[in-house]
């Protein structure tokens, strides 16, 4: 990875001064990105952050440009563009992420999360009682749900879940909605054909679709299949 125009602190700036050795390592971080007016819009947890290279940067006299190696779990293949959209404003109009293949739609949803304070800013959750509108023609599998449910609770590139936990948690309050509330699910029966997979839980097997209905109910939320 290539950070341009850094003025290095801590023990980046230690690492420096040692490119390609032992010392280089600089450790763990938080690797914040920040939109065109230097605001944060995200940020992740990177591990084993070591200097590869340094050299003067174009961007400014004093600034380095430092070459890195890192690892980093979160970061998933295609979040380029969604973040690009953060940066840039972009996420202005729904059904942005219906075209996007499989493991888009998962880094999709991973840039919806991260991005979601920077989204929301000072909103507060809807009150209870609303009606959101989940367009189930789109979904085709579980993470596309995540992104459909994301933008009907907070409109597009919303964060609304990522996996059956972090529903739940969203149903307690904090990401959008209070529950109770309705949720009207449009082409649910195609939904439920293509969410159909058999999930294994204690001494039953439900299907992906049941148990997000199921998880919905027992929060308060008034599930409305059409």
């Amino acid at each position: 990875m290539l950070l341009e125009g850094c003025s290095p602190e801590g023990g980046l700036l230690e690492s420096v001064h040692h490119g390609g050795g032992w010392r280089a390592r600089a450790g763990n971080a938080d690797l914040a990105l920040l939109d065109h007016d230097g605001a944060t819009i995200g940020s992740y947890f990177v591990g084993e952050v070591t200097v590869v290279d340094v050299q003067p940067s174009a961007r400014g006299a004093g600034l380095v440009d430092v070459t890195v190696t890192l690892w980093c779990d979160d970061a998933l293949p295609g979040s380029e563009r969604a973040w690009g959209l953060v940066r840039r404003g972009g996420l202005n109009r729904t059904g942005m992420w219906h075209e996007l293949a499989a493991e888009e739609r998962r880094a999709w949803v991973s840039v919806a999360l991260r991005s979601h304070g920077y989204q929301r800013q000072e909103e507060t959750d809807a009150p209870a009682g609303q009606v959101f509108v989940l367009d189930g023609r789109h979904i085709v599998d579980e993470d596309s749900f995540y992104c459909a449910i994301g933008e009907a609770v907070n409109g597009p590139g919303g964060y609304f879940g990522r996996n059956l936990d972090a529903l739940d948690d969203c149903l307690c309050g904090g990401w959008g909605a209070t529950a109770p509330f309705t949720l009207r699910w449009d082409s649910s029966a195609e939904a439920r054909a293509r969410l159909g997979e058999g999930v294994p839980g204690g001494d039953r097997e439900a299907t992906v679709f049941e148990l997000l209905v199921e998880i919905l109910e027992e929060r308060g939320v008034n599930v409305i299949l059409r």
